[in-house]
């Protein structure tokens, strides 16, 4: 197994698709975050957006680290802050996946040249803002010499925030083609690496069905869910250290060891390591427990001999392994 790490690098405008600039001063927070991948001998992949690939001091910041080979920049659209804007700026046209076609490339396109020039990197690593994927995205990454996808979060319906629904879809890396994006094919042209996301008992399959039948339980789901978690009957885990505690997260690390998982995707958002900036810490004291759980996350992964890659090396490896032409 391996361990990847992918940060969204993104704005500090959480949910305000329609702000008049776009601050990104949790990119400052970035370097004291890296010294403990340093520390870990991790190279994270940092997936960036627009505001953080035009903003002088966030170029700066990641384009050293960049050069030094402690990372890997890949590319995270969010639509509403990349240029061309010509959609009206609203939740769900914050999808990628809602907008047309045309649109989707030319933002697409746009972002990818900005990586390219401001960072001296050709980025062949994409995952789509608020998870808004589509095969319209796809073909347009395709277009444009992507390699490797991590827009998909396994197991999670995003269609009430008018997204996709992916809540069939496992955690296994899988190649595909754009014209199918959700259909295993072993010679596609694509490789999709999904966020991890699993439970922590076995037989994956199954405790997704039954996550899914209490789910449509509308006045009762939260009380099933909420017991069958605490009792350990079912028990959904998000490798993220916004959502997760380092228990948690171990606990579903050891599951995927021993059903043979290749990789596990350890993901959440830069505006996470800013106080204010994410739901998912308000004060300084979250901060610290947000750090402190990514800690103890690295700690047992260094234990295990759990070694570190980026998101295209996760595509060489995996390249490496796939049969020939037949």
């Amino acid at each position: 197994m391996k361990l990847i790490v992918t940060i969204d690098t993104e704005e500090d405008n959480w949910g305000n698709f329609s702000a008049p600039r776009f601050s990104v001063e949790n990119i400052g927070q970035i370097p004291e975050l890296q010294q403990m991948f340093d520390e870990f001998k991790v190279r994270p992949t940092y997936l960036i957006t627009y505001p953080v690939a035009t903003d002088a001091v966030s170029v700066s910041v990641l384009r050293k680290i960049s050069a030094a080979g402690q990372c890997e920049i890949g590319t995270h659209c969010h639509p509403w802050s990349t240029p061309p804007v010509e959609e009206k700026t609203n939740e769900k046209n914050s999808m990628m996946c809602n907008l047309p076609a045309d649109l989707q490339y030319r933002k697409l396109a746009c972002l990818h040249e900005t990586i390219t020039k401001n960072f001296n990197v050709v980025p062949v690593s994409f995952r789509t803002g608020r998870w808004g994927y589509g095969k319209e995205v796809a073909s347009s990454l395709d277009r444009l010499g992507y390699r490797v996808d991590s827009s998909v979060p396994p197991f999670t319906n995003w269609t009430k925030y008018y997204g996709p629904d992916f809540s069939m879809i496992s955690l296994e890396p899988y190649y595909f083609n754009p014209e199918e994006i959700f259909k295993p094919d072993p010679r596609g042209r694509m490789l999709e690496v999904p966020a991890t996301i699993g439970f922590t008992q076995g037989n994956f399959r199954r405790c997704n069905d039954l996550f899914r039948a209490f789910q449509k339980r509308p006045l009762s789901r939260f009380h099933l869910i909420g017991v069958t978690d605490r009792l350990r009957l079912l028990n959904r885990v998000y490798l993220s250290p916004e959502v997760s505690t380092g228990a948690q997260m171990i606990a579903l690390t050891r599951r995927l060891v021993q059903m043979k998982i290749p990789f596990v995707n350890f993901f959440f958002h830069s505006p996470t390591l800013l106080a204010g900036c994410s739901p998912f810490v308000r004060s300084d004291t979250e901060r610290t427990q947000f750090l402190a759980r990514i800690r103890e996350y690295l700690d047992f992964a260094a234990e295990k001999g759990i070694a570190s890659i980026t998101l295209s090396e996760a595509a060489e490896e995996m390249e490496a392994m796939r049969p020939g032409p037949a």
